[in-house]
């Protein structure tokens, strides 16, 4: 055990010059710094898949937002910028797909599944028949005594059939 801590400590002191940069870019005036978050909340991290690049921890994530600073320091447009990151990563790179081709329909479907269920429970509610008062006493009256409240058609006849 005693030979086990120094090996790990000269480990890690050697492995230390290999692990990845964290972000090396200087922050830009607060109005641009504030335009880099808000593109890198707009980009999805590659290796968190459901976090931005500016929520990520991930040291890729950490390199994508340093390249995010110096487009916007090099005055690039939001456009151009989020373009080469499609280029690059595809258009699954933007945590808000834009609304074209087959991507309507992750802008429709939650809307359209929405109103096919508000309408099935309309027609659901629509099928409940109101009973009028006069033809439930007829069916109250023929039937006997002790199968007056059963709506169950089944025991209904089966206790017919007893009752022959």
């Amino acid at each position: 055990m005693g030979s086990v801590l120094p090996l790990a400590i000269l480990l890690s002191t050697a492995l230390g010059d290999f692990a990845p940069q964290q972000a090396g870019s200087e922050p830009l005036e607060p109005a641009l710094e504030a335009r880099v978050q808000k593109l890198g909340k707009q980009l999805r991290c590659a290796v968190c898949q459901g976090l931005s690049i500016s929520d990520s921890p991930a040291s890729m994530a950490r390199a994508q937002l340093d390249k995010v600073r110096s487009m916007v320091a090099e005055g690039k447009s939001d456009e151009e910028i989020r373009a080469y990151f499609v280029e690059r990563y595809g258009e699954w790179v933007l945590l808000q797909p834009e609304a074209h081709g087959i991507n309507w329909l992750v802008w429709l479907g939650p809307v359209a599944l929405l109103l096919i269920g508000f309408v099935v429970i309309a027609r659901q509610i629509q099928k409940k028949p109101a009973a009028a008062p006069e033809a439930n006493a007829e069916q109250q009256s023929k039937r006997p005594a002790h199968a007056q409240g059963d709506d169950d058609e089944y025991l209904a006849r089966v206790r017919a059939e007893l009752e022959r």
